[in-house]
């Protein structure tokens, strides 16, 4: 098939890479929806369901985007005839909703919420150096929940122990609460790797 997305000459580690690649996801009315992998964005392109969007602004369905050239600075996959750019956006056609923003509860969340720092001491050691601590110790009937949690450096999750911070003596420099993050923070935080082609639907939001 001419369309086809794979073709003989694509060396398979070469075409894997660059479809982990993050694309933008816009809904119908161009605001930003989330961040999806290049393989699910050329599967949602080449079946109808969305326009790839250039850095100029302009929507191309599969067959068009098919015609683009591919330059030095772009990412690439090998079709069957040449190569295929890889699109840094997407827009659904006939998707409204807009993300609720619920922040899950993990360890990477507690780190970006608190800065990468300890909230007893100040301390910032690195990731490594850093542990999540139980304000109110899980011994004690304390839950793995936002406002019970903070990211700690070893030396004061040692000294705190199982008791409270007033009862070690410590104090809290921020009382924990449950992040509220928007849209586009949550995608800039995702992203490893945000393109300046994003720049224009995530400014301001």
């Amino acid at each position: 098939m001419q369309d086809s997305l794979e073709g003989p000459r694509t060396r398979r580690g070469q075409r894997d890479g660059a479809l982990s690649l993050p694309v933008l996801l816009l809904n119908r009315y161009f605001a930003p929806v989330t961040i999806i992998p290049a393989r699910r964005a050329m599967t949602l392109l080449y079946a109808g369901s969305a326009h790839a969007i250039d850095d100029a602004g302009e929507a191309f369905d599969f067959r068009g985007w098919r015609t683009l050239p591919v330059r030095d600075d772009d990412d690439r996959i090998g079709v069957v005839g040449g190569a295929l750019r890889v699109p840094r956006v997407l827009h659904l056609k006939d998707y409204d909703r807009t993300p609720e923003n619920a922040v899950r509860l993990t360890r990477r969340n507690l780190l970006l919420r608190d800065g990468y720092e300890c909230q007893y001491c100040g301390a910032r050691p690195g990731v490594r150096g850093l542990n999540v601590d139980h304000v109110l110790p899980r011994s004690r009937g304390g839950g793995d929940t936002w406002d019970n949690l903070v990211i700690s450096c070893h030396a004061c999750n040692l000294r705190k122990g199982r008791r409270t911070p007033e009862e070690a003596g410590m104090r809290l420099l921020r009382r924990p609460h449950r992040p509220r993050w928007s849209t586009t923070a949550h995608i800039l935080l995702a992203a490893r790797r945000p393109f300046r082609e994003w720049q224009p639907f995530l400014h301001g939001r």
